[in-house]
C-alpha cells in the first residue's frame, strides 16, 4: 500500500473531504505544472494482470493542446488523490504518471487517454538486435530503462535480488520483454523480471519497479467490514479455473554447452487447499487414488528459461509461478469506501459474511477521482470445507 496516514486510512469509511487535481510536464519530469481536472473525468485504472499496470483517462482544464501545451510526444500527466479527514490537513496520494494519447480539444478542456510509463519503454524499441550482458539484474535493468526514461531510476523492493547475475540475453527488438517477463520465438522465458521469480511494472508515481509476486499469504494492509462504518458494499463471489495451474515443471538450458538446469517441479502441497496437487504428482502420482483423495487434480504448466542458473533460483521461480496462477478459482469482485494507496497487488481483509472474514489478493483497482467508492477484483486459495 502507498503511504497515507493512519488518519487519513481511518477516515475513508466515513466523512471526509476528497480534493484532486492533475500536473503535466514536457520536460521529462524535471518541471511540473499544475492543471485542473473536470469533475468526474477522471478515472484510474491499476490491473496487475496487465502489462501496462495503470491507465486511466481525464478532461484537463487550464492548459492548452500542442506543442508548447498537451500532445501525445512529450507530455506526462500526473494524477493527485488527496483525502482529508474532519480538521486535518489533506493527505495527497499518487494516482499514476501517465503518457498522453489522443489529446483533443473539447468544450470543457482537453480531453487525454492515459497510460503508465512502460507504454514509453515499450515504445523505445531495439532499432537492432541486441546482445545484453552478462551483468547483474540491477545493472541490466537500470541501463535499459535509462536508455528509454532519462533521468528515472528503478526500485527493488524487499524480497527481490537485483545483485543475482543474468547470463547473455540475444533480444531482436522488445525492451519491455527483456526487463518484464518476454519469450523469445521458441517460447523460452527471456525476461528477467520472470527470472528473479519477480514482477515488473511502473508503479503510481510512474518509476519502473521490481517486486516479488503478490501471494494471499501476504500480511493484509487494510481491513474491509461490511455494514455502517464499514468499507465494503455489495461482495459478489465467482468462481473459475480459467489460468490455474497447481504444478510447475521448471528448467534451463543456457545453449553454451553448460551444464542444465530441472526440471525442477513446484506443486500445491497444502492437503488443505482446494488445488491441492496431491504429495508427489511427480514421483507418485497414484498416491491421490491409493489415499482415497478422488477430488485431486493435477494442472501442470512449463517454464524454461536460459536466465535461469542454478536449482535453487529455478525453485523461486517455480514458487512465484505457483503463487501467480493459484486462488483464481474464488474471486471477489465489490465496491469498497475509495481508498488511493491501494495497489494492485496488496492483500485486504474482506468481510464476505457476517462475521466471516477471508484474506484476498487485489487483482485490480479502478476509481474517479474525488469518488466515494471504488471497484476491486480480488482472488483466494479457498480451504476445502472439512
Amino acid at each position: 500500500m502507498l503511504p497515507i496516514t493512519a488518519g487519513a486510512l481511518t477516515a475513508l469509511a466515513g466523512a471526509c473531504r476528497r480534493p484532486y487535481y492533475a500536473e503535466w510536464s514536457n520536460d521529462g519530469g524535471k518541471t511540473w505544472t499544475r492543471c485542473g481536472v473536470q469533475a468526474g473525468s477522471a478515472s484510474v485504472t491499476a490491473d496487475r494482470t496487465a502489462e501496462v499496470r495503470y491507465t486511466g483517462s481525464a478532461t484537463l482544464t487550464d492548459v492548452g493542446l500542442g506543442r508548447d501545451g498537451i500532445n501525445p510526444i512529450s507530455t506526462n500527466v500526473r494524477l493527485w488523490q488527496g483525502v482529508q479527514p474532519a480538521r486535518s490537513d489533506v493527505v495527497w496520494v499518487p494516482a499514476g504518471r501517465y503518457t498522453v494519447n489522443n489529446p483533443k480539444k473539447t468544450k470543457t478542456g482537453i480531453g487525454v487517454e492515459l497510460d503508465g510509463l512502460e507504454d514509453e519503454i515499450k515504445a523505445a524499441a531495439f532499432p537492432a538486435a541486441r546482445v545484453i550482458g552478462p551483468d547483474t539484474a540491477q545493472a541490466i535493468a537500470e541501463q535499459l530503462v535509462a536508455e528509454a526514461l532519462p533521468g528515472i531510476g528503478v526500485a527493488w523492493r524487499q524480497g527481490v535480488k537485483p545483485a543475482r547475475r543474468v547470463p547473455q540475453i540475444a533480444s531482436t527488438t522488445d525492451r519491455w520483454a527483456v526487463l518484464a517477463a518476454g519469450r523469445d520465438e521458441t517460447g523460452a522465458g527471456t525476461g528477467i523480471a520472470a527470472a528473479l521469480g519477480a514482477e515488473c511494472f511502473c508503479d503510481a508515481r510512474g518509476v519502473p519497479t521490481y517486486a516479488p509476486v503478490p501471494t494471499t499469504a501476504n500480511a493484509p494492509v487494510w481491513e474491509l467490514a461490511r455494514g455502517v462504518g464499514g468499507a465494503v458494499v455489495e461482495p459478489q463471489p465467482q468462481q473459475s479455473a480459467d489460468s490455474l495451474y497447481n504444478l510447475w515443471v521448471i528448467s534451463s538450458d543456457t545453449g553454451d554447452g553448460s551444464s542444465i538446469v530441472g526440471p525442477v517441479y513446484v506443486w500445491d502441497d497444502d492437503p488443505e487447499s482446494l488445488t491441492y496437487a496431491g504429495p508427489d504428482p511427480v514421483a507418485d502420482p497414484l498416491a491421490p487414488q491409493r489415499l482415497g483423495l478422488s477430488w485431486v487434480r493435477v494442472r501442470t504448466q512449463s517454464y524454461t528459461s536460459p536466465l535461469i542458473t542454478s536449482p535453487a533460483q529455478a525453485q523461486e521461480v517455480g514458487e512465484a509461478k505457483l503463487a501467480d496462477s493459484l486462488g483464481i478459482r474464488y474471486s471477489l469482485t465489490l465496491t469498497a469506501a475509495c481508498n488511493p494507496a491501494l495497489e494492485a497487488g496488496d492483500v485486504v481483509r474482506v468481510e464476505v459474511q457476517p462475521g466471516a472474514w477471508e484474506s484476498h489478493l487485489i487483482d485490480s483497482l479502478s476509481y474517479t477521482l474525488g469518488a466515494a467508492s471504488m471497484s476491486l477484483t480480488t482472488r483466494t486459495t479457498p480451504r476445502r470445507l472439512t
